[in-house]
Formats: structure tokens, C-alpha cells, sequence
């Protein structure tokens, strides 16, 4: 008998070897071999691709050389609340997947009880059970396979969740950070600037007194004076939102963050691009939406298996007495082991349903995952635009700066030869402040985005 049970079970092994269901085929995406806003750039500019096994934490901030900066984005890895989110989730799959692998081992459990029971006139009897069971599904068809699998798949994509959480908060501190340095620096350019103007009135009102000038150019010193007033206003209320939010993603109340920055904007980095099916193994969103395919791909065995029969091996045994002296005696010894094979019958369709459901889930996430790496390249392309736009606009912003400072000192060599009014003094200076900002705000654009794309590309390389 037990050695036909033994041919049995081998044979069952045999046939665990499968497992019912797809087994799981990446999706293809066509990527194209280049990236068509590369081919405008000088090549010899950009670095080239490193391994991935090769680029150690992917620090990618480091490359501006600001230890502020650095600073910052270590106390943002420890206290960000969004960050403590996704790393909760990324323990919650993991605790699943543990839960799927315990399919693979039989449940053992114990009893103890006692009873004491009579009725009519007789004497009342006892009864003592103690006993041992234990229980094993053996996966056939490969139902608790198939579930490890999704599992690991979970995992794995919680994991580049967290990643990409990480590298999404990494960016928008680092562009908060340059936005706050623009601020400061137009800050700057106005507090020198109001005290120009400041002195522009004051000088008008004295030649006013003496006649030399109209009241028409004292009127248009005070108003170029007031405007520039109210735009270091709106510099100030931008630096509190700035410093609001950066104190959030620290995980702090504004209250007790300090936004100190200085004016200097450090290191501009060379960034590589690489090549956009390199781009698919390096972003954490894309790696994420790939393997929800591969975990969809698994829950279609999960529910193909729900056909097929369940083979549950038992065994059972232990001490039945009515008194405690007994129990050690071979009488009072009980034993059972088994197989039992349950198969249900009918369910209305459910089983259908739910292999349905399951196929039209990965063909969801099949979508979804196409669509991500497409949305990828599309970042990457508007980055690379954006960034060789900007060294070009940069460039021209430039001359541009250069040609105003000179036409503002020439205008003002004429006005104080009496030659022009002030009106045209102002509408100069105007233009120059203008130029200013321009340089300014283009300079804070391309550290963005450096930092965008850096991280357009995954964040690492």
C-alpha cells in the first residue's frame, strides 16, 4: 500500500514540474536606435553610457558640486513622509511575497482537549484528546508557482516605485533649489537697482528746484522707482512659497526651515543621453510598468489552475483516552494519512470570469507599460529640446545684456549732458533690468533642466 502511495506521489512530482498558464514573453516596444533631438547636438559633448552595475548609488545631484545642495537632498532621503510611504509599500509587497511562498510547505497544527459528558442515571464519562495534523496542497498544476511568480513581480516593481518616488522628489527639491537661487539673485539685482532709482529721484527733485528739469521727470523717476518696489515684493513672496515647499519635501514645517542659498550657481554638468533602449533599463517608472506585465502574465496560471483539481496530502495522529493514565498506552494511540482530491464542479462561470478578468489585466498592463516607455522617450525628447534651446537662447540673452548695458550708460552720458529727457533715461533703464532678468531666469532654467533631464534618464548612467 504505502509503496503504491510512494509511486503515486513521484508521479505527482512529475507533473508539478509544469505550470498552467503563459509562461511570461517581455513585451516589445519599438524605441527607435536614436534619440531624434540628439542628432541636432554637438556629440563630442556628451558622455558616454556606463553600465549600470558600474554607477554606485546613482548620487546624479553630486554633479552640480554643491554641498548645500547635498546636504539638503541627505535630510529629504531621511524625512520625507512620501519617501516612508513608498518604502512601506515596497515592505508590504515583500511581506506578500512570503505569504505566496508559504504555499510551497504544509501547515502543521496540534490539539488538546478534555470533555466530560453522561446522561439519565448514569456515571459521567471523560474524555481526553491530544493530537497532532499536518497538511500539505501539492502544487500540481502550478497554482502556488504561478503565485510566487506574481509576487516576485510585485516586488520588483515596488522596489522601482521606490526608486522612482525617489528620484521624483530628488528632481523637484533640486529645481526648487535653482528656482530659490533665481530669486535671490533677482533679489539682489533689485535691491541695487531701487537704490538707483532711489538716487534718481532725489537727483531730479534737485534740478526740478533749480529748474533744469520738467515735473514730468520727477513724476517718472518716482514711478520707475515704485514699480520696481512692487517687483521685490512678488521676488519676496516667491522666496516664502520657495521655502515652504522646500521645508515639505524635508520634512519640516516651514516655521523651523531656514532657505539660505547664495548666489553662485556651482557646477553645470555634462549630461549623457545614451541610447533609448538603454533608457528602458535605467528608468525606475518604465522597469515598474514591465514588471506589472510579468506579474499580470502570472495571475492568468493562478486562475487557469482553479480548473484543475486540488491534491491535499493529511496526516493526523495522536492520544485518545478517557483518563490521563491511559494516554501512553498503544490502545489509546490513533493515526490517519491521506490523500483528498477536490474539484468543484460548477460555479456559475465564476472561473471563467476570473480567467477573463485575469487576460484582460495583463493586456491592460501590456498597454499601460507601452505607454510608459513611450511617455519616456517623448520626456527625454522635450528635455533634450529644452536643453540645447536653452544654451542657444543663453547665448543670444547674452549679446542681448551686453548691448543694453552699453545703450543705458550711453543714454545716461546724454542725459546728464541735458541732451534727453528722463522719460528716455527710464524706458533704457527699463529695458536693461528687463535683459537682467531674462539672463538670470536663463541661467536658473538650464540647471532645471540639467536636473530634468538627468532625470529624464533615469537619474543615473
Amino acid at each position: 500500500m504505502m509503496q503504491k502511495l510512494w509511486i503515486g506521489l513521484c508521479g505527482l512530482g512529475l507533473i508539478a514540474g509544469c505550470a498552467v498558464g503563459p509562461d511570461y514573453e517581455p513585451t516589445n516596444v519599438y524605441v527607435g536606435d536614436h534619440f531624434a533631438a540628439a542628432t541636432a547636438l554637438d556629440q563630442s559633448a556628451w558622455l558616454p553610457v556606463v553600465p549600470l552595475d558600474e554607477q554606485g548609488a546613482g548620487q546624479w545631484w553630486l554633479l552640480f558640486n554643491d554641498p548645500q545642495l547635498n546636504q539638503w537632498i541627505g535630510q529629504l532621503h531621511q524625512a520625507n513622509a512620501n519617501l516612508a510611504q513608498a518604502e512601506a509599500r515596497y515592505r508590504q509587497a515583500q511581506a506578500a511575497l512570503g505569504q505566496a511562498q508559504s504555499g510551497f510547505f504544509p501547515t502543521l497544527g496540534s490539539n488538546a482537549s478534555g470533555q466530560r459528558s453522561g446522561s439519565g442515571q448514569g456515571s459521567p464519562t471523560n474524555q481526553y484528546n491530544l493530537n497532532a495534523s499536518a497538511s500539505w496542497e501539492v502544487d500540481v498544476w502550478g497554482r502556488v508557482r504561478r503565485s510566487v511568480e506574481s509576487s516576485d513581480a510585485n516586488v520588483a516593481a515596488s522596489a522601482a516605485d521606490l526608486l522612482a518616488t525617489r528620484l521624483s522628489l530628488e528632481t523637484t527639491f533640486v529645481q526648487s533649489y535653482f528656482q530659490a537661487k533665481q530669486v535671490r539673485a533677482a533679489q539682489h539685482l533689485y535691491d541695487q537697482t531701487i537704490v538707483a532709482y532711489e538716487r534718481s529721484v532725489v537727483m531730479n527733485q534737485d534740478r526740478l528746484g533749480v529748474g533744469m528739469v520738467s515735473p514730468a521727470d520727477v513724476a517718472s523717476a518716482q514711478s520707475q522707482l515704485e514699480n520696481a518696489r512692487t517687483q521685490r515684493l512678488a521676488l519676496d513672496r516667491q522666496w516664502g512659497q520657495l521655502r515652504n515647499a522646500m521645508a515639505v519635501l524635508l520634512g519640516q514645517p516651514p516655521v523651523a526651515f531656514d532657505l539660505t542659498v547664495d548666489q553662485g550657481w556651482g557646477a553645470l554638468p555634462a549630461v549623457p543621453t545614451g541610447l533609448p533602449a538603454q533608457l528602458l533599463a535605467r528608468r525606475p517608472d518604465v522597469a515598474a510598468a514591465e514588471r506589472r506585465v510579468a506579474a499580470a502574465n502570472a495571475q492568468i496560471g493562478v486562475a487557469k489552475a482553479a480548473w484543475l483539481p486540488n491534491l491535499t496530502l493529511s496526516a493526523q495522529g495522536g492520544y485518545r483516552s478517557g483518563s490521563w493514565s491511559d494516554w501512553i498506552s498503544a490502545p489509546a494511540r490513533f493515526w490517519s494519512l491521506g490523500p483528498a482530491l477536490a474539484l468543484t464542479l460548477f460555479d456559475g462561470g465564476a472561473r471563467t470570469a476570473r480567467v477573463n478578468e485575469a487576460i484582460a489585466t495583463y493586456d491592460a498592463q501590456a498597454a499601460a507599460y507601452k505607454q510608459t516607455a513611450l511617455e519616456a522617450l517623448r520626456e527625454v525628447e522635450d528635455n533634450l529640446v529644452q536643453w540645447h534651446g536653452l544654451h542657444n537662447e543663453l547665448t543670444s540673452q547674452q549679446r542681448a545684456l551686453d548691448a543694453a548695458r552699453q545703450s543705458l550708460q550711453l543714454t545716461r552720458n546724454q542725459y546728464d549732458a541735458g541732451l534727453i529727457d528722463y522719460l528716455s533715461v527710464v524706458q533704457v533703464e527699463t529695458s536693461a533690468l528687463s535683459a537682467e532678468r531674462a539672463m538670470l531666469s536663463l541661467q536658473s532654467d538650464l540647471f532645471i533642466s540639467a536636473a530634468k533631464l538627468i532625470s529624464s534618464l533615469g537619474g543615473r548612467w
